[in-house]
Order: structure tokens, then sequence, then C-alpha cells
């Protein structure tokens, strides 16, 4: 089992930063990739980030060159760092922890952008 807690969202304004946190606990060991999605209400959720065991990462085209995920192994913990952030990006956030039987999620962090 991985428990995943995730932190950092909230209210920024069109053009600012946020950075959203993603600590994990448990069977850590057994993770192999862990992703950011996002979800808007009616529609589905989407992939947005990615970073493997490797360090190897893919971003989606919507946040290409804006949004850097990263992750520290000693706190097994992934960031998101969002930058230029505009209202299309207002959404729930999700962190997603892989093994190779199971994907765990987090509990999900609002994050609104908005003047």
């Amino acid at each position: 089992q991985v428990q995943l807690v995730e932190s950092g969202g909230g209210l920024v304004q069109p053009g600012g930063s946020l950075r959203l946190s993603c600590a994990a606990s448990g069977s850590v060991s057994r993770i192999y990739v862990r992703s950011w999605y996002r979800q808007v209400p009616g529609k589905q959720r989407e992939i947005i980030a990615q970073v493997n065991a490797n360090g190897a990462t893919n971003y989606a085209d919507s946040v290409k060159g804006r949004f850097t995920i990263f992750s520290d192994s000693a706190k097994n913990t992934v960031y998101l760092q969002m930058n230029s952030l505009t209202p299309e990006d207002t959404a729930v956030y999700y962190c997603q922890a892989a093994t190779y039987d199971q994907a765990y999620w987090g509990q999900g962090t609002q994050v609104t952008v908005s003047s």
C-alpha cells in the first residue's frame, strides 16, 4: 500500500505561480512512476506531468514550458511547480503513484486562477 498526501493548492492571480507537493508513504520502493493529473467539472481527469524512477519526465502540451515536475527522493515527495498560470489551469489537481500492480491517488487539491 502507498499513501499520498497533497498540499499547496489555493487561489492565485493570472500569471502567478504555485507549487504543489505530494508526499508518499508506505511501500514507496515499489513505485515506478509518479504523475500529476487535473480535472475540471464535467471533464475527464487528464494527465499533465509524469516522472519515472529514472528521472525522465513527460508533459502534456497544455502545460509544457510552464509546469515542472520534480522529485525529492529523500522525502519521497514529488512536486509540481506551476508558473504563468492562466484561468484555464483552474482545476482539482491529483497526484498519482503507480506500482506494477496498482495505482494510488492523492486526495486532490483545488487550484483556482482568478483575478
